[in-house]
Protein backbone atom coordinates (compact mmCIF):
# COMPACT_ATOMS: atom_id res chain seq x y z
CA UNK A 1 0.00 0.00 0.00
CA UNK A 2 2.78 2.64 0.61
CA UNK A 3 2.74 3.13 -2.83
CA UNK A 4 0.89 5.88 -2.04
CA UNK A 5 3.09 8.66 -1.04
CA UNK A 6 6.16 7.66 -3.25
CA UNK A 7 4.83 10.18 -5.73
CA UNK A 8 6.07 13.44 -2.65
CA UNK A 9 9.35 12.45 -2.42
CA UNK A 10 11.16 15.64 -2.99
CA UNK A 11 14.81 14.68 -2.83
CA UNK A 12 15.90 11.89 -5.19
CA UNK A 13 17.94 10.03 -2.60
CA UNK A 14 15.68 8.95 0.36
CA UNK A 15 16.45 10.76 3.32
CA UNK A 16 18.86 8.72 6.03
CA UNK A 17 17.52 9.31 9.74
CA UNK A 18 20.30 6.82 10.42
CA UNK A 19 22.47 9.83 9.74
CA UNK A 20 20.78 12.30 11.13
CA UNK A 21 20.99 9.92 14.28
CA UNK A 22 24.29 9.74 14.02
CA UNK A 23 25.25 13.24 13.79
CA UNK A 24 23.10 14.05 17.45
CA UNK A 25 24.27 10.47 19.02
CA UNK A 26 26.40 11.98 21.67
CA UNK A 27 23.96 14.43 22.92
CA UNK A 28 21.16 12.01 22.55
CA UNK A 29 23.49 9.45 24.98
CA UNK A 30 23.59 12.41 26.90
CA UNK A 31 19.94 13.12 27.15
CA UNK A 32 19.28 9.64 27.45
CA UNK A 33 20.86 9.26 30.51
CA UNK A 34 19.36 12.54 32.07
CA UNK A 35 15.98 11.28 31.04
CA UNK A 36 16.69 8.17 33.16
CA UNK A 37 17.98 10.28 36.29
CA UNK A 38 15.05 12.28 36.36
CA UNK A 39 13.19 9.10 35.77
CA UNK A 40 14.26 7.69 38.71
CA UNK A 41 11.72 7.68 41.76
CA UNK A 42 11.34 5.69 45.28
CA UNK A 43 8.19 4.49 43.97
CA UNK A 44 8.93 1.44 41.92
CA UNK A 45 5.77 1.44 39.53
CA UNK A 46 6.90 4.76 38.30
CA UNK A 47 10.31 3.43 37.77
CA UNK A 48 8.75 0.49 35.73
CA UNK A 49 6.29 2.32 33.43
CA UNK A 50 8.75 5.34 32.92
CA UNK A 51 11.27 2.68 31.86
CA UNK A 52 8.87 0.89 29.44
CA UNK A 53 7.59 3.99 27.64
CA UNK A 54 11.14 5.56 27.48
CA UNK A 55 12.97 2.22 26.19
CA UNK A 56 10.35 1.36 23.55
CA UNK A 57 11.82 2.31 20.51
CA UNK A 58 10.74 5.78 20.01
CA UNK A 59 11.78 8.16 17.50
CA UNK A 60 13.35 10.85 20.22
CA UNK A 61 12.67 13.37 17.40
CA UNK A 62 11.20 16.43 19.94
CA UNK A 63 14.38 15.95 22.01
CA UNK A 64 16.31 15.79 19.03
CA UNK A 65 14.41 18.87 18.03
CA UNK A 66 15.73 20.94 21.00
CA UNK A 67 19.46 19.88 20.94
CA UNK A 68 19.27 20.71 16.41
CA UNK A 69 18.09 23.93 16.99
CA UNK A 70 20.68 24.93 20.03
CA UNK A 71 23.46 23.10 17.84
CA UNK A 72 22.40 25.33 14.63
CA UNK A 73 22.33 28.34 16.75
CA UNK A 74 25.75 27.80 18.29
CA UNK A 75 25.17 26.64 21.35
CA UNK A 76 27.78 25.16 23.72
CA UNK A 77 26.88 25.12 26.96
CA UNK A 78 24.92 22.23 28.68
CA UNK A 79 21.18 23.32 29.77
CA UNK A 80 19.18 21.81 25.73
CA UNK A 81 20.63 18.28 27.43
CA UNK A 82 17.58 18.91 30.31
CA UNK A 83 15.60 20.77 27.89
CA UNK A 84 15.61 17.91 25.14
CA UNK A 85 14.33 15.65 28.45
CA UNK A 86 11.68 18.14 29.47
CA UNK A 87 10.33 17.86 25.90
CA UNK A 88 10.45 13.98 25.78
CA UNK A 89 8.79 13.55 29.50
CA UNK A 90 5.91 16.46 27.96
CA UNK A 91 5.46 14.17 25.19
CA UNK A 92 5.72 10.88 27.23
CA UNK A 93 2.93 12.11 29.68
CA UNK A 94 0.43 12.76 26.71
CA UNK A 95 1.30 9.99 25.48
CA UNK A 96 0.71 7.78 28.58
CA UNK A 97 -2.87 9.88 29.02
CA UNK A 98 -3.54 9.51 24.96
CA UNK A 99 -3.36 6.01 25.30
CA UNK A 100 -6.16 5.46 28.20
CA UNK A 101 -8.59 8.08 26.18
CA UNK A 102 -8.55 6.07 23.14
CA UNK A 103 -8.12 2.50 25.01
CA UNK A 104 -5.46 2.00 22.75
CA UNK A 105 -3.14 -1.36 23.30
CA UNK A 106 -0.42 -1.12 21.24
CA UNK A 107 2.10 1.64 20.82
CA UNK A 108 5.66 1.51 18.64
CA UNK A 109 4.61 -2.54 18.25
CA UNK A 110 4.80 -2.34 21.95
CA UNK A 111 1.77 -3.46 24.46
CA UNK A 112 0.60 0.53 25.96
CA UNK A 113 1.54 0.80 29.68
CA UNK A 114 -2.39 0.95 30.01
CA UNK A 115 -2.73 -2.35 28.54
CA UNK A 116 -0.35 -3.69 30.75
CA UNK A 117 -0.47 -1.75 33.79
CA UNK A 118 -4.18 -0.62 33.78
CA UNK A 119 -5.46 2.85 33.12
CA UNK A 120 -5.27 4.24 36.66
CA UNK A 121 -1.72 3.86 36.80
CA UNK A 122 -0.80 5.52 33.49
CA UNK A 123 -2.70 8.43 33.82
CA UNK A 124 -1.06 9.02 37.38
CA UNK A 125 2.39 8.24 36.19
CA UNK A 126 1.85 10.72 33.19
CA UNK A 127 1.47 13.28 36.23
CA UNK A 128 4.42 12.27 37.66
CA UNK A 129 6.05 13.13 34.65
CA UNK A 130 4.19 16.09 33.78
CA UNK A 131 5.10 17.49 37.59
CA UNK A 132 8.51 16.53 36.80
CA UNK A 133 9.26 18.27 34.18
CA UNK A 134 8.43 21.53 35.54
CA UNK A 135 11.04 20.38 38.22
CA UNK A 136 13.56 20.31 35.72
CA UNK A 137 12.54 23.45 33.33
CA UNK A 138 12.85 25.49 36.86
CA UNK A 139 16.25 23.96 37.55
CA UNK A 140 17.10 25.53 33.93
CA UNK A 141 16.38 29.07 35.51
CA UNK A 142 14.87 31.09 32.68
CA UNK A 143 11.55 32.84 32.89
CA UNK A 144 11.74 32.57 29.00
CA UNK A 145 11.96 28.91 28.92
CA UNK A 146 9.30 28.38 31.86
CA UNK A 147 7.10 30.83 29.86
CA UNK A 148 7.17 28.49 26.54
CA UNK A 149 6.83 25.68 28.20
CA UNK A 150 3.91 25.97 30.20
CA UNK A 151 1.90 27.53 27.12
CA UNK A 152 3.14 24.94 25.23
CA UNK A 153 1.69 22.56 27.80
CA UNK A 154 -1.45 24.29 28.30
CA UNK A 155 -1.90 24.13 24.62
CA UNK A 156 -1.56 20.43 23.90
CA UNK A 157 -4.21 19.90 26.99
CA UNK A 158 -6.23 22.40 25.16
CA UNK A 159 -5.61 19.66 22.02
CA UNK A 160 -6.67 17.30 23.57
CA UNK A 161 -9.74 18.07 24.38
CA UNK A 162 -10.09 19.55 21.25
CA UNK A 163 -9.73 16.18 19.82
CA UNK A 164 -12.30 14.67 22.42
CA UNK A 165 -14.93 17.05 20.96
CA UNK A 166 -14.32 16.35 17.29
CA UNK A 167 -14.68 12.51 18.00
CA UNK A 168 -17.51 10.46 16.65
CA UNK A 169 -17.97 13.86 14.84
CA UNK A 170 -18.53 13.53 11.01
CA UNK A 171 -19.15 17.40 10.86
CA UNK A 172 -15.12 18.14 11.81
CA UNK A 173 -14.20 20.63 9.28
CA UNK A 174 -10.48 20.51 8.12
CA UNK A 175 -9.93 23.93 9.68
CA UNK A 176 -10.98 21.82 13.02
CA UNK A 177 -8.70 18.95 12.44
CA UNK A 178 -5.61 21.39 11.60
CA UNK A 179 -6.64 23.61 15.12
CA UNK A 180 -6.10 19.58 16.84
CA UNK A 181 -3.09 18.81 15.31
CA UNK A 182 -1.46 22.65 16.08
CA UNK A 183 -2.01 22.17 19.58
CA UNK A 184 -1.85 19.00 20.18
CA UNK A 185 1.38 18.04 17.98
CA UNK A 186 2.96 20.39 16.35
CA UNK A 187 2.81 22.87 19.46
CA UNK A 188 5.66 20.99 21.43
CA UNK A 189 8.06 20.86 18.14
CA UNK A 190 7.64 24.24 17.94
CA UNK A 191 8.43 24.84 21.78
CA UNK A 192 11.24 22.44 21.07
CA UNK A 193 13.29 24.05 18.48
CA UNK A 194 12.29 28.10 20.03
CA UNK A 195 13.86 26.70 23.26
CA UNK A 196 16.92 26.09 20.70
CA UNK A 197 16.85 30.13 20.30
CA UNK A 198 15.87 31.23 23.66
CA UNK A 199 19.04 29.31 24.90
CA UNK A 200 21.43 31.18 22.62
CA UNK A 201 19.55 34.36 23.01
CA UNK A 202 18.40 34.98 19.70
CA UNK A 203 16.30 38.04 18.60
CA UNK A 204 12.96 38.35 18.04
CA UNK A 205 13.17 37.18 14.51
CA UNK A 206 15.22 34.12 14.37
CA UNK A 207 13.51 32.63 17.66
CA UNK A 208 9.94 33.14 15.63
CA UNK A 209 12.21 31.95 12.34
CA UNK A 210 13.22 28.79 13.79
CA UNK A 211 10.14 28.27 16.35
CA UNK A 212 8.33 28.38 12.59
CA UNK A 213 10.35 25.58 10.97
CA UNK A 214 9.32 23.63 14.38
CA UNK A 215 5.62 24.61 14.15
CA UNK A 216 5.67 23.45 10.03
CA UNK A 217 7.47 20.02 10.84
CA UNK A 218 5.48 19.24 13.12
CA UNK A 219 2.17 19.45 11.17
CA UNK A 220 4.23 17.69 8.20
CA UNK A 221 5.08 14.94 10.78
CA UNK A 222 1.05 14.29 12.25
CA UNK A 223 -0.84 14.65 8.53
CA UNK A 224 1.91 12.07 7.94
CA UNK A 225 0.72 10.17 10.97
CA UNK A 226 -3.12 10.53 10.10
CA UNK A 227 -2.60 9.35 6.48
CA UNK A 228 0.06 6.30 7.59
CA UNK A 229 -3.20 4.89 9.49
CA UNK A 230 -4.34 3.82 6.42
CA UNK A 231 -1.09 3.35 3.99
CA UNK A 232 1.20 2.01 6.46
CA UNK A 233 2.81 -1.31 7.25
CA UNK A 234 1.69 -2.74 10.28
CA UNK A 235 4.67 -4.23 11.34
CA UNK A 236 6.41 -0.89 10.16
CA UNK A 237 4.47 1.12 11.64
CA UNK A 238 4.11 -0.71 15.74
CA UNK A 239 -0.01 -0.02 16.20
CA UNK A 240 -2.93 -0.96 14.31
CA UNK A 241 -4.16 -0.01 10.75
CA UNK A 242 -7.71 1.20 11.41
CA UNK A 243 -7.27 2.72 14.85
CA UNK A 244 -8.13 6.03 13.86
CA UNK A 245 -11.16 4.62 12.39
CA UNK A 246 -11.94 2.42 14.89
CA UNK A 247 -11.70 5.55 17.20
CA UNK A 248 -13.88 7.70 14.79
CA UNK A 249 -11.28 10.30 14.68
CA UNK A 250 -12.16 12.10 11.59
CA UNK A 251 -8.63 13.18 10.40
CA UNK A 252 -8.03 14.93 7.10
CA UNK A 253 -7.92 11.46 4.86
CA UNK A 254 -11.77 11.70 6.38
CA UNK A 255 -12.29 14.74 5.98
CA UNK A 256 -11.40 15.35 2.43
CA UNK A 257 -13.37 11.82 1.07
CA UNK A 258 -16.67 13.28 2.68
CA UNK A 259 -16.56 16.01 0.77
CA UNK A 260 -15.36 14.46 -2.26
CA UNK A 261 -17.24 11.07 -2.80
CA UNK A 262 -20.53 10.38 -3.48
CA UNK A 263 -23.37 10.99 -1.33
CA UNK A 264 -23.76 6.93 -0.80
CA UNK A 265 -20.06 6.95 0.16
CA UNK A 266 -20.18 10.03 2.39
CA UNK A 267 -23.08 8.47 4.09
CA UNK A 268 -20.81 5.12 4.96
CA UNK A 269 -17.71 7.59 6.19
CA UNK A 270 -20.03 9.48 8.42
CA UNK A 271 -21.53 6.41 9.67
CA UNK A 272 -18.69 4.96 10.27
CA UNK A 273 -16.94 7.80 12.05
CA UNK A 274 -20.39 8.46 14.36
CA UNK A 275 -19.88 4.68 15.18
CA UNK A 276 -15.77 3.88 15.37
CA UNK A 277 -15.83 0.67 13.40
CA UNK A 278 -12.70 -0.79 12.65
CA UNK A 279 -14.72 -3.23 10.78
CA UNK A 280 -15.15 -0.65 7.77
CA UNK A 281 -11.64 -0.14 7.07
CA UNK A 282 -11.15 -2.25 3.79
CA UNK A 283 -14.59 0.20 2.34
CA UNK A 284 -13.33 3.22 4.06
CA UNK A 285 -9.80 2.43 2.48
CA UNK A 286 -11.41 1.86 -1.17
CA UNK A 287 -13.42 5.81 -0.97
CA UNK A 288 -10.41 7.10 -0.02
CA UNK A 289 -8.31 5.98 -2.47
CA UNK A 290 -10.65 6.52 -5.11
CA UNK A 291 -11.01 10.44 -3.95
CA UNK A 292 -7.45 11.08 -4.30
CA UNK A 293 -7.58 11.25 -0.58
CA UNK A 294 -4.44 10.02 0.22
CA UNK A 295 -2.64 12.14 -2.49
CA UNK A 296 -4.37 15.19 -1.06
CA UNK A 297 -3.27 14.49 2.61
CA UNK A 298 0.24 13.79 1.36
CA UNK A 299 0.06 17.27 -0.34
CA UNK A 300 -1.02 19.04 2.27
CA UNK A 301 1.76 17.50 4.37
CA UNK A 302 4.43 18.37 1.69
CA UNK A 303 3.36 21.79 1.78
CA UNK A 304 4.08 22.17 5.45
CA UNK A 305 7.40 20.30 5.18
CA UNK A 306 8.17 23.12 2.25
CA UNK A 307 6.90 25.90 4.63
CA UNK A 308 9.57 24.42 7.20
CA UNK A 309 12.60 24.03 5.31
CA UNK A 310 11.50 28.23 4.31
CA UNK A 311 11.79 29.00 7.48
CA UNK A 312 15.18 27.82 7.81
CA UNK A 313 16.51 30.31 5.08
CA UNK A 314 18.20 32.94 7.36
CA UNK A 315 19.75 30.74 9.64
CA UNK A 316 23.37 30.20 9.62
CA UNK A 317 24.34 27.36 7.54
CA UNK A 318 25.56 24.42 9.28
CA UNK A 319 25.83 20.78 9.46
CA UNK A 320 22.57 20.83 11.99
CA UNK A 321 20.47 22.91 10.09
CA UNK A 322 21.01 20.62 7.10
CA UNK A 323 19.94 17.77 9.06
CA UNK A 324 17.03 20.27 10.34
CA UNK A 325 15.78 20.15 6.10
CA UNK A 326 16.55 16.58 5.90
CA UNK A 327 14.45 16.25 8.87
CA UNK A 328 11.39 17.91 7.56
CA UNK A 329 12.24 15.50 4.14
CA UNK A 330 11.94 12.40 6.17
CA UNK A 331 8.35 13.64 8.02
CA UNK A 332 6.96 13.22 4.27
CA UNK A 333 8.87 10.43 3.17
CA UNK A 334 8.89 7.98 6.51
CA UNK A 335 6.95 4.97 6.35
CA UNK A 336 6.72 4.61 10.20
Amino acid sequence: MSSHHNHVQTSPNPVDFSAIQHLMSDTMKQVDAEILRELSSDVALINQIGFHIVNSGGKRLRPMLVALSACALGYEEKQHVTLAAVIEFIHTATLLHDDVVDESDLRRGEDTANAIWGNAASVLVGDFLYSRSFEMMVSVDSMRVMDVLSHTTNAIAEGEVLQLLNINNPDTSEAQYIEVIRRKTAKLFEAATQLGAILTNQNQQTEQAIAAYGLHLGNAFQIMDDMLDYTANPDELGKNLGDDLAEGKPTLPLIHAMANSSKEQSTIIRDTIREGDRDAYPTILKIIVQTGSLEYTADFAKVEAEKAIASLSDIPDSVYKDAMKELALFSIERSF
